[in-house]
């Protein structure tokens, strides 16, 4: 059966949903009650009328950002090999998280059945799990036994709310410390040791900057606060989804990363930079030290980019008071409420997480497994350098998920602003951590 492979636009058509449970046969879990409750049985349990025959195979569609690579339809193939039962489609959404998010709001919110398997942001589940978009899945994984500690931690923190799982992390990333080997000797272990050697070694080497990250009003600007108060033992908010931002410990993280943005290390404009302005920095010679995400490492290699091929190194990044902690970014899996398959779907989200699936995307898409095991596969190590390096496993380890909550944008929204006056010196660390608290708290209370 050849595969459907298409888009989605702009303009979404939505369908009558029909909701669905956690259907299942045999020990999976219970179909009576599920299939009671929504008064339909999954289609492999149907039979053809009057024939007493199995019904036609089961089409599931999987929606994900578009993949340039031949990783998901190599990932399909192997999966309908394994499940010639089950048919799989994949729809394409814009790369753009933006536009995604708001696509599958639109068509979740309108209880459409047609998706079964959708990949999530890794700051998506909370918000798609109290809106009731997704299933969730403890009694899947406790049923087949699947075993979360083989997991970059991480990744499946990101998709726990509420003390249960929504969804499974599929590919992670996290910050990066991207350093000059021809200039640097020693490897900075502390927020304190990178400042004082970004400051002696800028101008070397033809350097312009000693340090590069992201400063412009952005999420970008989120992550590095969050980067910063993880550092010192701080957090944004408490097990309860309140405001903990204003506390010693993110004091000290919010006032390591104003000294770092206003000393004479960082470009006088770091207001003004994202990932973009901060790889080029770096790929063109004008950066000792940068913090990125790990797809820097392949421009910065590569000789008709980059003007430092071969003096790239990586560490993670470096540690305040209490740790390394290094944003969490990535995408995971999760099943619709709404999908009229959901014992079907599962079995193929079970299979996007398992070893097999995530080394099929880790080889042939290079994007970063969060199965552990993968790590020390010949195979994956030779897809990317990075997989081989124990610095870049150590950096995903220390990844901390951005807060988990539902109102995550509306924060995140309130962290750039009041970060970015304390940064131009508008406001105190002190005023902006209180404003921040009593902003965060109202917005929860909502």
């Amino acid at each position: 059966m050849s595969k459907k492979w298409w888009s989605a636009g702009s303009a979404v058509t939505l369908a009558g949903g029909l909701l669905a449970g956690c259907g299942g046969t045999g020990d999976d879990v219970n179909p009576a009650a599920d299939t009671a409750s929504n008064g339909q049985a999954s289609a492999s349990e149907q039979t053809q009328a009057g024939g007493g025959q199995p019904a036609s195979k089961v089409k599931i569609v999987f929606g994900q950002g578009a993949d340039q690579t031949d990783g998901t339809k190599k990932l399909v193939e192997a999966f309908e090999a394994k499940h010639p039962e089950i048919d799989v489609d994949v729809r394409e959404f814009p790369n753009d998280s933006t536009q995604m998010h708001d696509q599958l709001v639109t068509i979740l919110g309108g209880k459409s059945p047609e998706l079964d398997v959708v990949n999530l942001d890794v700051v998506w589940p909370a918000e798609f799990a109290q809106a009731g978009f997704l299933l969730p899945l403890d009694r899947y994984i406790q049923n087949d036994g699947l075993d979360l500690s083989q997991y970059l931690e991480g990744g499946v923190n990101a998709g726990n709310y509420n003390g249960q799982q929504w969804a499974l992390p599929r590919y992670n990333n996290s910050g990066l410390l991207y350093y000059r080997t021809d200039l640097v000797k020693e490897v900075p272990k502390t927020w304190d040791e990178l400042l004082k050697q970004a400051e002696e070694l800028k101008g070397k080497g033809g350097t312009q900057y000693g340090y590069v990250s992201q400063g412009k009003q952005y999420e970008g600007l989120t992550v590095g606060f969050t980067e910063l108060v993880g550092a010192y033992g701080g957090t944004i908010l408490d097990e309860n989804g309140r405001s903990a931002v204003n506390s010693p410990e993110a004091l000290k993280g919010l006032k390591k990363l104003i000294e770092i943005y206003t000393s004479p290390a960082v470009p006088s404009n770091i207001n003004t930079f994202t990932e973009k302005e901060t790889l080029n920095a770096f790929i063109e010679g004008r950066a000792v030290f940068a913090r990125h995400w790990p797809a820097l490492y392949a421009q910065a290699n590569d000789p008709s980019k980059s003007k430092v091929v071969g003096k790239v190194g990586i560490a993670p990044l470096p540690a305040g008071d209490a740790r390394s902690a290094a944003a969490l970014g990535g995408w995971l899996g999760a099943i619709s409420k709404y999908s009229e398959h959901p014992k079907e779907a599962w079995e193929f989200l079970k299979f996007l997480v398992s070893e097999e699936g995530e080394k099929i995307i880790a080889v042939n898409s290079t994007q970063t497994p969060t199965y552990l095991k993968l790590f020390d596969d010949a195979e994956v190590q030779q897809a990317s350098p990075l997989f081989a390096s124990r610095d870049f496993v150590n950096g995903l380890k220390s990844a901390v998920p951005r807060a988990i909550t539902p109102d995550y944008a509306k924060i995140s929204g309130l962290i750039q602003v009041e970060v970015s006056k304390a940064i131009a010196g508008q406001q105190t660390p002190e005023q902006a951590l209180a404003n921040l608290e009593k902003q965060i708290d109202q917005n929860a209370a909502k």
